[in-house]
């Protein structure tokens, strides 16, 4: 299966515009004395949908052939091939579209823009794509992607790449992590130890959370139960304004003059946070104008990734993008031993102030971009659905709502939060998902991570919003309390035998969008 993938690559393999490398690996599982163990579950972190068992002698292949969350075929995107210095690209609906072709040092060897391009185009790029060739720069209205020309075909640059990190899991042995470090790796071999007799119950962390303007709270490892937090916790909450019927549907009115920013696929930001320089991709689409206040969404990238990697994967983008919406995609951090860039929803993956940082780009984004500060949403995968479902209850005096995917609460961080107000939440959770168990309970990793689970997180929000009666199934087929405090509702959509994996963004985006901030709370 190896040789054949990268086969397919080196013949030419058509990448859309928003898609990663294409990766593989392959090796075997053993035991501290070497010996094969079979029916192992290996599952990525960062790529939805992705998975395999090894076999009856510890070998395994994974590739990311079939990866749902980057294979889609994005409405109004196109494709894009390179096989012989011929360039194909289709499926192009174009006003503008400039080509351009650049060495090594950015010097550009070719340009040329067209105008109203519909359909298919090739361009022969014999002439120009020789030694001094490295990389291929395609606009089309507006929005930009970088492409490496290599012999294996069009790829995006390798700083946009973002190689899975894997997890090794079997009952009677340690979980094992495994982050690749090439996008093709062969012969590799994982070593799991014999799992050790430790109780779950046994890990203490203590961890800070933040509110908009304080700092230093402290949550406690003991706090299990989400509807009563202790009274040493404190929040915005205690500053924040009550809200009322009449303050759900006021409107501020937002001025658009003055605003600096501008239509662009990828744009590199950053702000400073507690004297380090955090950094995050911008989005514009080109139905952004300017002229009127848009929604803005935060994407938070799991664990291992980063804003570029989740700018590339995330579904949601193809359904906000049509509408003028601005979309964010931070970049976490990591810890020394930690397990690569990640957020600050426990103990386990960073010492930075996330909470501080989101507050900072929102901040940012108001300065220099028409947004409606009434409409500003959270949304992410794995960790990044974890940091969406921490910043709702952290930042509910900021965002409107959160969709938050593959990831619940964590008891010992999380769920410890007094919130400023209530907050609608939809999760979408797989009923197999081996990497955040839908039951919920510790990580397995050694970690401090222990959730509530699916139907916790639920009950969670559901106390937190004061949700009256029982759930019902709404039209998507999704467990819902809508009779909610301030006209909230609390949303999980179970995926019966799905694994981990991106929420629907046909169900997320609509449930968002429902949704704004009292205007009591704008700032």
């Amino acid at each position: 299966m190896i040789g054949s993938h990268v086969k397919a690559i080196a013949s030419g393999v058509a990448l859309l515009s928003t898609m990663t490398f294409a990766w593989s690996i392959s090796g075997t599982v053993v035991t501290e004395a070497g010996a094969g163990i079979p029916q192992v579950e290996i599952n990525a972190f960062n790529y939805g949908g992705i998975g395999t068992q090894s076999d009856a002698f510890g070998n395994f292949v994974l590739s990311s052939e079939g990866a749902s969350a980057l294979s889609q075929d994005f409405s109004g995107q196109f494709s894009v091939h390179y096989t012989g210095k011929i360039l194909t690209m289709e499926g192009l609906k174009a006003q503008t579209l400039k080509v351009a072709v650049m060495d090594a040092l950015g010097k550009v060897v070719y340009n040329k823009e067209f105008r109203e391009t519909y359909g298919s185009l090739t361009l022969d790029l014999n002439k120009v794509a020789g030694q001094r060739a490295s990389f291929l720069r395609i606009t089309s209205n507006g929005s930009s992607n970088t492409y490496m020309l290599t012999a294996k075909g069009a790829l995006l640059k390798e700083a946009d790449v973002l190689l899975p990190m894997l997890m090794f899991a079997k009952a009677g042995f340690e979980n094992r992590s495994y982050q690749m470090l090439a996008e093709v790796e062969a012969g590799v071999t994982i070593v799991m130890k014999a799992a050790a007799a430790v109780s779950s119950s046994s890990i203490v962390a203590g961890s800070s959370s933040s509110s908009r303007h304080h700092h230093g709270n402290s949550s406690s490892s003991t706090v299990t139960s989400s509807s009563n937090p202790g009274p040493s916790q404190q929040s915005s909450s205690s500053v924040a304004p009550a809200s009322s019927d009449n303050d759900t549907q006021a409107t501020v009115t937002v001025d658009c003059s003055g605003k600096t920013a501008k239509v662009g696929d990828k744009q590199n930001m950053s702000v400073t946070v507690d004297g380090k320089q955090r950094t995050f991709i911008m989005h514009i689409p080109s139905a952004y104008k300017g002229d009127k206040p848009v929604p803005l969404v935060i994407d938070y990238h799991p664990i291992g990734g980063s804003g570029n990697g989740e700018f590339g994967s995330s579904p949601y983008k193809a359904k906000t993008d049509p509408e003028g919406v601005i979309t964010l995609y931070p970049d976490g951090t990591s810890k020394p031993g930690g397990m690569g860039n990640g957020w600050n929803v426990g103990p386990c993956c960073s010492n930075d102030d996330d909470v501080k940082f989101s507050y900072a780009m929102i901040d940012k984004l108001k300065e220099i971009a028409c947004i409606d500060p009434q409409r500003i949403y959270a949304t992410g995968f794995s960790m990044g659905g974890g940091m969406s479902n921490h910043a709702a209850c952290m930042m509910s005096d900021v965002f409107a709502a959160v969709a938050p995917a593959a990831m619940d609460l964590n008891k010992t961080n999380s769920a410890a939060c007094k919130m400023a107000r209530p907050i609608s939440v939809i999760n979408f959770r797989g009923t197999n998902d081996p990497v955040c168990k839908y039951q919920g309970g510790d990580s397995g990793f050694n970690d401090g991570l222990n959730f509530l689970g699916a139907e916790g997180t639920f009950k969670f929000w559901a106390e937190k919003n004061e949700c009256q009666g029982s759930p019902t199934k709404n039209s998507n087929g999704c467990d819902e309390y809508s009779n909610c405090k301030d006209g909230t509702k609390v949303v999980l959509c179970t995926k019966q035998g799905g694994g981990h994996d991106y929420g629907d963004a046909s169900i997320g985006w609509p449930f968002l969008k429902q949704f704004t901030l009292p205007a009591s709370f704008v700032k």
